[in-house]
């Protein structure tokens, strides 16, 4: 059975149209009017190996914050969608990347209960502004926004880094190194990965 999903989703901020396929190879087409996020989400579908789509626009005049919000929680939904019961997946996973000075390390629980732990940001990243549209405040909010919308517990930690662009980088690459792992089919489970029998 396919694990794809797509999702639209306008308000008065915002348009998003968003399509997923978990089983893809990070294919990606990425257009989220927000430059510097652009970046972030190609980085997520081709080192999770999920094919994306994204077409986005909104009220990036004012602010990206909208924007990049309602991707993040649309990116969330698509994910739960696409995941269905959850049978026959590893669930648990974890990623140590780096990027040059910049390393960050994901850990993700496929567990349907959404929680969500940043750490380590070094003080004053979350005023920097990243490819002039983009603060540093937002990557924990998407962090939030997709494990909140997903259904997953994530926890994220900087452990160390210089250049804000570098550490936001990271921190989206062990993400996706995380869910690749996190989402792919365990030959040896039958069944939920869960003592419950459920996700």
């Amino acid at each position: 059975m396919a694990r794809t999903a797509t999702i639209v989703r306008e308000t008065s901020e915002s348009k998003v149209e968003l399509s997923l396929n978990l089983d893809g190879t990070g294919k990606t087409d990425i257009d989220t009017s927000v430059p510097f996020y652009n970046h972030m989400m190609t980085a997520l579908g081709k080192h999770s190996l999920i094919d994306l789509t994204i077409k986005a626009t909104g009220d990036t005049d004012i602010d990206a914050h909208h924007t990049v919000e309602d991707i993040a929680i649309v990116f969330g939904e698509a994910l739960k969608q696409a995941l269905g019961n959850k049978r026959g997946i590893r669930r648990f996973s974890d990623a140590t990347v780096p990027l040059d000075e910049a390393l960050a390390k994901a850990v993700v629980d496929i567990s349907g209960r959404p929680y969500c732990v940043c750490t380590g940001e070094p003080e004053g990243f979350e005023y920097c502004m990243i490819g002039g549209h983009f603060t540093g405040s937002l990557v924990r909010h998407v962090m939030e926004s997709i494990a909140m919308h997903a259904g997953i517990c994530l926890h994220l930690q900087v452990i160390s880094g210089r250049d804000p662009h570098h550490i936001a980088e990271a921190e989206f690459k062990a993400l996706a190194r995380a869910l690749r792992f996190a989402i792919e089919s365990d030959p040896r489970v039958d069944g939920i990965p869960s003592t419950k029998g459920a996700l």
